[in-house]
């Protein structure tokens, strides 16, 4: 028997008797298109918006355009308190079995990039392929945050702290590698941003790296500055080396939001990811 119908057996037995369908609370999914399922994942106070783009000019598949709630102007639900990271990628596994996709293949930009590589790691199997966006597997290490500043910076973005609000417009550059920059203009809820920039600041999946048994490919910008470009690459190269095997793609001229930045770049890379269909 094969991996894929025992996760679906795994799903069932799980199951409390008499329960009705899954309902999702941390996430909702809207599905466009028809064909091989392909997972979108947006980044931190993202909108699936940021997909439109991408969905119009790469047809051919079905794809579940994923909305975090608390962000760009969703209710909070779900993760109206403690983690949320993790726990969305938990969920985002359950809707893939819960709707028996069968493998999708999964495309996550900043912090979709650390859902999507949770995926791959802590529920194996159930993707077919792994594409992170722009982003590394210890995030922090970038910006030199220490551990015990961790908290405070969480409080400080989700505006807990008396006359936050300066300080917070001065964190955009920081918020804005993990997802939308404007994000205090956005209609996100604070706590939500400030709670998953606290746990993205405090994960380190490089240990979990080779647990990844799908195909990963890692699509990352090279900014502007093109003298900026071999310290960028190096970075990557040795961020992903405990996974071998990993396509590490740059993409010059961009910045955060490839999709955005150079569609038409990103949108070669995500066909050939696909399969070249």
């Amino acid at each position: 028997m094969s991996r894929w119908p025992l996760l679906l057996l795994a799903l069932s037995l799980a199951a409390p008797a008499g329960a009705g369908p899954f309902k999702p609370s941390r996430i909702s999914v809207e599905v466009r298109g028809t064909g091989p399922d392909v997972i979108l994942i947006p980044g931190l106070s993202s909108s699936r918006g940021v997909w439109n783009g991408t969905v119009a000019a790469v047809p051919g598949y079905r794809y579940h355009l994923v909305q975090v709630a608390g962000f760009a102007g969703t209710a909070a639900a779900g993760n109206g308190t403690g983690r949320v990271v993790a726990p969305v990628a938990d969920e985002i596994a359950r809707y893939i079995l819960a709707n028996r996709l069968g493998r999708p293949a999964i495309v996550g930009h900043s912090m979709g990039g650390s859902i999507a590589m949770m995926i791959g790691a802590r529920h194996p199997g159930i993707a077919g392929r792994v594409m992170v966006v722009d982003m590394l597997p210890s995030p922090a290490r970038p910006f030199g945050v220490p551990p015990a500043a961790v908290k405070p910076l969480a409080k400080l973005i989700g505006g807990e702290m008396a006359g936050a609000d300066r300080l917070r417009r001065d964190l955009k550059s920081l918020v804005g590698r993990f997802g939308n920059s404007d994000w205090l203009a956005s209609r996100n809820d604070a706590g939500v941003v400030g709670r998953s920039v606290s746990e993205l600041l405090s994960t380190d999946l490089t240990p979990e790296l080779a647990r990844i048994r799908a195909p990963l490919t890692v699509v990352y910008a090279c900014p502007r500055l093109s003298y900026a470009c071999n310290t960028v690459s190096r970075a990557y190269s040795s961020a992903y080396s405990e996974r071998p095997g990993t396509r590490l793609v740059r993409i010059d001229r961009s910045g955060h939001t490839i999709m955005w930045d150079q569609p038409a770049a990103f949108q070669a890379e995500l066909r050939r990811f696909l399969g070249g269909r």
